[in-house]
C-alpha cells in the first residue's frame, strides 16, 4: 500500500471516529459537502465496511456517487453494494436501513449536474477516466428495488 493509500485510510478512519462520537455533528463535511457514513458489507470477507460519502439530497433519498476520485475502477463499497444492497447509513445523527440503487440513466442525467453544481470537482473526476461513474441512490423507503447493478 502506497504511503499516500495509507495516510488517506488512516484520514478515513478518523474521519468515522469523530462523525460517530459528536453524533454526526463533527467531520460531517468535506470541501463544503455533507458526508453520510455508508455500512456495506464485503462482498468476499463478510466483514463490515464503514466508508464516508459525499452526498445530495433527492426527496427522501440520499444520492452518492461512486467517483473513486475519477480512478479506472469504481470504488470497493460499490461492488458490495452490488452483491448486497440492504444497506445502513448513518446520516445526521441516525442510522437509516435502506436500499441501494444504481440510477438509471434518467435519473444520473438529472442528479449528475446537481452534484457537479454543489461540487465541481466531480466533472474533473469524469474528465480523469472513461469509465462512466455511477450514481447510487440510498432510498430509505422503496423496499420494491432489489439490485445496485
Amino acid at each position: 500500500m502506497s504511503v499516500t493509500k495509507w495516510f488517506f485510510r488512516r484520514f478515513m478512519d478518523l474521519q468515522v471516529y469523530f462523525y460517530r462520537r459528536s453524533g454526526g455533528k463533527r467531520m460531517n463535511r468535506v470541501r463544503g459537502m455533507p458526508i453520510l457514513l455508508l455500512t456495506t458489507i464485503g462482498r468476499k470477507s463478510g466483514k463490515h465496511r464503514v466508508t464516508p460519502v459525499m452526498y445530495i439530497r433527492d426527496g427522501d433519498n440520499y444520492v452518492v456517487t461512486a467517483s473513486n476520485n475519477g480512478a479506472r475502477e469504481n470504488p470497493g463499497w460499490f461492488s458490495n453494494l452490488q452483491a448486497d444492497p440492504k444497506i445502513t447509513i448513518e446520516v445526521d445523527g441516525s442510522t437509516k436501513n435502506v436500499i441501494a440503487y444504481k440510477a438509471s440513466a434518467e435519473e444520473k442525467g438529472r442528479l449528475w449536474p446537481q452534484f457537479v453544481d454543489k461540487a465541481p470537482f466531480f466533472g474533473g473526476y469524469q474528465k480523469k477516466t472513461t469509465r462512466d461513474i455511477p450514481m447510487v441512490i440510498l432510498d430509505p423507503t422503496d423496499n420494491s428495488k432489489s439490485e445496485c447493478g
